[in-house]
């Protein structure tokens, strides 16, 4: 800690014997900062505000009726574009900050110097917009914030219709091209419909469902044509004899005597108690079935006895000629059925025959019918849109989708707004100080001297034996305290050349 406090001490010392060279220094480094200050261009900054309502009846009227254009997308684009390149060029051809420049050098400073000073914020909350500009001239200032203001409004509109117009164009030519698609398409839907007429689906029916219906129909006929085959063969039986016609043995349910009739059916009445309490093998229902079949033979008997034996004429009865009448009904009968089993066989053959060429006919027939499809409803699809585009190019044309209020316009400032020079002059101030202070220090170190024993013993490594003390005369003492005058007034001088020129730019402002 000693050895830090000796050396910044040391440090000290040799700053106060080189202290004029700090004085001149610092008046030099003071006098050029002060310059540079005073030389520096106000700066006059102008901003205006611009309110944008983008909240229109429209938008919920036209909803779903038309693509009501995003403003609030359109307006936030158009503020963070407002700064490009050929928006400011056109600021500059507005307000002729372009005729300065002779050279493109010049042009690209200025131009650079344009898009660096221009400040652009808003709130997404609530649409407003600050566009701000700070230059040396008060007019041109204002007008550069003016011509922001006009580009930021008419760029928000700029372009709609023809875009709208274009968009219909686009639309028109894809309509074309898929009418053209779709006649294609028909065209070939149609020829192959032609080629495979007889392998295609019929009324929603696919081949598979056909070959099983016809196949259904065919073990139908078949069925019927052996139904009414075995009807003619009993007819036929019957009129050859196989099985008697007149002479057939009654049963006893078909011959009627009302006095039996009516014991049966009590006593069958009777039956089904006893079957609801005991089983078959009971006494009193084998009983009960005995009596029920003794008198069912007894029916047949009497109705034998009373029937006629001895007709001469049973062979030509009116019943066997309807049984020849219904035969030859039967023959017409199984003709026909086999022409249809015949029609049906031939037309389950046939489908068999094209079995294997209906799944690549079907996949055919698939792919056409889903390209025809998707044409038919991408070209549906467009004739909307077109309508909708046409809608929405009349509605941005006619109507204001938003609204600019200016809240605050730009006017021409009246006092600058920089630079700050008192700050800036404190600043030079400080580093003159500083300036001089290091030209001392780095004197004194490149010109060393020993102002003590201590450092004459450190730097030779010698033991110092003793000091002689300078015995200053009273001319010497005189000299030195007007050195000190002196150096006091420069510094002080220092400091109110300071306060001047920082009075004078307050006073300026």
């Amino acid at each position: 800690m000693e050895d830090l406090i000796q050396q910044v001490l040391s440090a000290l010392k040799g700053i106060w014997k080189y202290r004029w060279h700090a004085v001149l220094v610092a008046w030099l480094v003071a006098i050029a900062g002060f310059i540079k200050v005073i030389s520096l261009p106000d700066n006059y900054q102008t901003s205006a505000r611009v309110f944008v309502d983008t909240q229109t009846i429209l938008k919920p009227l036209m909803a779903g009726m038309t693509s009501v254009p995003n403003t609030e997308q359109q307006v936030a684009i158009m503020s963070r574009t407002l700064l490009s390149r050929p928006n400011v060029e056109r600021v500059m051809r507005m307000v002729d900050l372009d005729l300065d420049s002779r050279t493109v050098r010049e042009h690209e400073a200025q131009l650079d110097d344009l898009m660096r000073n221009i400040k652009i914020s808003g709130t997404n909350a609530y649409d407003i917009y600050t566009i701000s500009y700070g230059g040396p001239q008060p007019k041109v200032t204002r007008d550069v914030v003016q011509s922001l203001l006009t580009i930021f409004v008419e760029g928000s509109f700029q372009g709609k219709k023809g875009d709208s117009q274009k968009a219909v164009q686009f639309i028109d030519e894809q309509i074309k091209n898929y009418e053209d698609k779709l006649s294609a398409a028909e065209n070939l839907m149609k020829d192959f419909k032609i080629r495979n007429n007889m392998l295609l689906p019929r009324q929603g029916i696919d081949y598979g469902s056909q070959l099983l219906m016809m196949s259904d129909s065919l073990n139908n006929a078949k069925l019927e044509l052996l139904e009414a085959e075995q009807s003619r063969k009993a007819i036929l039986s019957q009129i050859e004899g196989d099985e008697p016609v007149l002479d057939l043995e009654p049963s006893a349910a078909a011959i009627t005597n009302p006095e039996l009739d009516e014991r049966i059916a009590t006593i069958n009445k009777n039956l089904d108690s006893l079957r609801l309490q005991y089983t078959e093998l009971h006494p009193d229902i084998v009983a009960s079935k005995r009596l029920v079949a003794q008198l069912e033979e007894r029916k047949i008997a009497e109705s034998k006895l009373r029937s006629a034996t001895s007709d001469p004429g049973k062979n030509y009865s009116p019943m066997l000629q309807q049984l020849k009448v219904a035969l030859t009904e039967a023959d017409a009968k199984v003709a026909a059925i086999k022409a249809r089993v015949a029609e049906y066989t031939a037309r389950n053959e046939r489908l068999l025959a094209h079995s294997n060429a209906v799944p690549e006919v079907e996949s055919q027939l698939a792919q056409l019918n889903r390209d025809y499809v998707i044409n038919k409803e991408n070209y549906e699809k467009l004739i909307g849109r077109r309508e909708a585009a046409k809608l929405s190019g009349e509605l941005s044309s006619t109507t204001d989708m938003m609204a600019f209020k200016i809240i605050d316009p730009p006017t021409v400032p009246l006092s600058p707004v920089g630079p700050n020079r008192p700050l800036l002059f404190s600043a030079v101030l400080a580093a003159a100080l500083v300036a001089g202070l290091a030209a001392a220090l780095l004197i004194s170190q490149i010109r060393p001297t020993f102002l003590s024993p201590a450092e004459l013993r450190d730097a030779t490594g010698l033991t110092v034996l003793g000091t002689v003390a300078m015995n200053w005369t009273e001319q010497q003492q005189t000299r030195q305290r007007r050195a000190r005058y002196a150096f006091s007034t420069c510094l002080g001088s220092l400091f109110m050349l300071y306060g001047g020129v920082v009075a004078a730019a307050m006073f300026k402002f």
